[in-house]
């Protein structure tokens, strides 16, 4: 099984994003931490959701657990409804990748279980200033 921990953080709503996602289990241990661009901070954790599914897709893992402090990205995916327009290609993309494994699992979790992914997330806008 796959555990991933996923975040984005935003300077600004909008502002500069970064996502960060944090990959590990089936001896796989893997720190992404990407630059999005300008967008606003629920864009920026639904983009990590996908991002986290389509790493794990490349694995092959047939099992998948992520993990997320976004309370709008983890009830989107539960309901497979989310009422924003514009977040509804983000939740379709999402909801794709995670029916081609066997069995996936959303969790909302605490910022303070987070935190690798947060300091990835984080570390991604100082790199995109750059």
């Amino acid at each position: 099984m796959l555990e991933v921990n996923i975040d984005a953080a935003s300077a600004g709503n909008p502002g500069p994003s970064g996502i960060g996602i944090f990959i590990k289990g089936e001896g796989q241990h893997i720190q992404i931490s990407e630059y999005i661009g300008q967008t606003n901070n629920h864009i920026a954790e639904f983009t990590a959701l996908v991002r986290g599914l389509e790493e794990a897709q490349k694995i092959g893992s047939n099992i998948v657990s992520v993990r997320s402090d976004s309370k709008i990205v983890v009830a989107s995916m539960e309901k497979e409804y989310v009422k924003n327009e514009e977040f509804k290609p983000y939740l379709e993309q999402a909801l794709t990748l995670a029916r081609s494994f066997d069995l996936f699992f959303i969790k909302w979790v605490p910022d303070t279980q987070n935190k690798a992914a947060d300091a990835l997330a984080r570390n991604a806008i100082q790199k995109g200033k750059k």
